[in-house]
């Protein structure tokens, strides 16, 4: 069976995003080292249609490739889901779109025998899935800033969620990566 993990950074105040739909704090203190072993996994990565636009417009650049060499080629590698009703096609390597019956899809993909899938920010598909109680493991990277406006992660959830915490670390940077998975 394949595992669903999601990967996401938040503010100390637990927004994922802030005001108008701002991640550039989440950038001011990356974790690189962690982020490259992350994607020498070989999930699938999964994408809502707002997180594919903003990674497609950095990780197949030459400028990510000079900043972040060993990301932009694991996030390049990889097969990529994105999740939207709008996009026909999508343009990064290796990427397709799903346009319906996502939950059952996704239940589908997890009961077969291929790799393991990690959502990527998409808040929206997150709140989605913890619903339909398809994710094995969160690991929520805080970010040692509090922003005083923004989308808090799992904000959307239709029923209580109650998770334990597998494991922690913290880096030098200051941010703090927690592990959950569902109690």
């Amino acid at each position: 069976m394949s595992r669903l993990t999601v990967f996401n950074f938040v503010s100390m105040n637990g927004y994922f995003k802030g005001a108008n739909e701002d991640i550039s704090w989440a950038h001011s203190r990356p974790e690189d080292e962690y982020g490259a072993e992350m994607l020498k996994a070989g999930d699938v990565l999964l994408f809502g249609r707002k997180t594919y636009e903003l990674m497609v417009q950095f990780w197949p650049t030459p400028e990510a490739m000079k900043t972040s060499p060993e990301i932009a080629e694991g996030m390049n590698k990889a097969e990529k889901i994105v999740f939207s009703r709008t996009l026909d096609k999508v343009e990064w390597s290796n990427a397709r779109v799903m346009k319906d019956n996502v939950i059952e899809n996704i239940r589908d993909l997890k009961q077969s025998n291929g790799p393991d899938m990690t959502v990527l920010g998409s808040g929206n598909i997150v709140n989605q899935f913890a619903d339909a109680g398809l994710i094995d493991e969160f690991q929520i990277l805080i970010h040692p800033i509090a922003l005083n406006q923004g989308t808090p992660i799992l904000g959307e959830l239709k029923t209580n969620l109650e998770l334990k915490l597998v494991n922690s670390k913290i880096f030098k940077s200051g941010n703090a990566l927690l592990v959950y998975q569902p109690a």
